[in-house]
């Protein structure tokens, strides 16, 4: 499908990645924000700041949401990664904000609409993929949007989130996290199937033109040759020094990459991986390699969760 505007004012269109960080979603990012049709800066990931919201009281109370956009604001200001040429005023978006739905979504979507508008694009997209577990506010309060489902092979995507400190540091915990989030997905498909395009990473390493290609009719933006040399992007340069995770993010798609999980996981891992997420894998066409029979008992979880808990005060 093509996405068509059909926002009465004519800001730019909403657009979500969903589902779950370490999928690839930087190489498509950066790939897609090469366009000047499309705007998508370095995510917030405001599902981190979630736990915090109750602090604030309640938002119907102007001080309250007042502390609260001035936080999102501020966050904003300290990312790691800065988005280019914006500053906020956390009276002015307030002050826009205060007689509207009252929402933590809705102040991070001002941000995000706002810096497309000055960068003159037709779509704004948020990477922040975790928030799939917030989709249906987010249709609330912007319902022209649409979602990009990026599935990636759970082994791999959980040897990957087993390195990362934004996890957990164990596979069982990282594989529900993995299953959690794709049961997200599959309700926002159920309620919105004309607003969802899926593809899977492997694809994109495979075919890296043809899911461009996808991408961006689907999000209604012309696709440019340029796209394929992510070289070219200043960011992809920037992102890659900064982390020894984003490395790889100036670089053309690693098609060897795939089966790396196989020296990364062991075959436990891979079976308790595939016992909890074996349907999807067949869903999405990814083979097998275990009996998908692991015990999953409480005192397993338990396990993983010390493990987990001594990993995370170590890194």
């Amino acid at each position: 499908m093509t996405m068509q505007n059909t926002t009465s004012s004519q800001r730019p269109r909403p657009a979500m990645m969903i589902p779950l960080r370490r999928c690839g979603s930087h190489a498509l990012r950066l790939r897609l924000n090469m366009s000047p049709q499309f705007y998508s800066p370095y995510p917030l990931h405001i599902v981190d700041m979630m736990p915090l919201l109750p602090l604030y009281g309640d938002l119907r109370d102007d001080r309250a949401y007042f502390n609260l956009v001035v936080d999102v604001v501020g966050l904003q200001a300290v990312s790691m990664v800065k988005w280019p040429e914006v500053v906020f005023d956390p009276v002015e978006i307030f002050e826009t904000l205060r007689n509207q739905p009252r929402s933590i979504h809705r102040v991070v979507w001002e941000l995000l609409l706002r810096a497309g508008e000055k960068q003159g694009a037709r779509v704004v997209m948020d990477k922040s993929l975790d928030s799939v577990h917030y989709a249906q506010e987010l249709m609330t309060l912007l319902p022209d949007m649409v979602f990009v489902n990026v599935v990636r092979d759970p082994r791999a995507q959980v040897a990957s989130m087993n390195r990362a400190i934004i996890h957990d540091f164990d596979t069982l915990l990282n594989a529900e996290t993995w299953l959690a989030a794709h049961q997200a997905a599959d309700r926002v498909i159920q309620q919105w199937p004309e607003r969802v395009l899926t593809i899977r990473y492997e694809d994109f390493l495979s075919q890296q033109q043809h899911t461009l290609e996808a991408l961006c009719g689907f999000l209604g933006i012309e696709f440019l040759p340029q796209m394929l040399d992510v070289a070219g992007s200043r960011e992809a340069r920037q992102l890659s020094q900064m982390s020894a995770l984003w490395s790889s993010n100036c670089y053309p798609p690693i098609a060897a990459n795939i089966d790396k999980f196989k020296q990364q996981l062991t075959l436990d891992e891979i079976n308790v991986i595939e016992t909890l997420t074996g349907d999807y894998m067949d869903r999405y066409g990814y083979t097998r390699l275990a009996a998908g029979d692991a015990p999953l008992t409480p005192a397993r979880r338990e396990q993983a969760a010390a493990k987990s808990t001594g990993g995370r005060e170590q890194a």
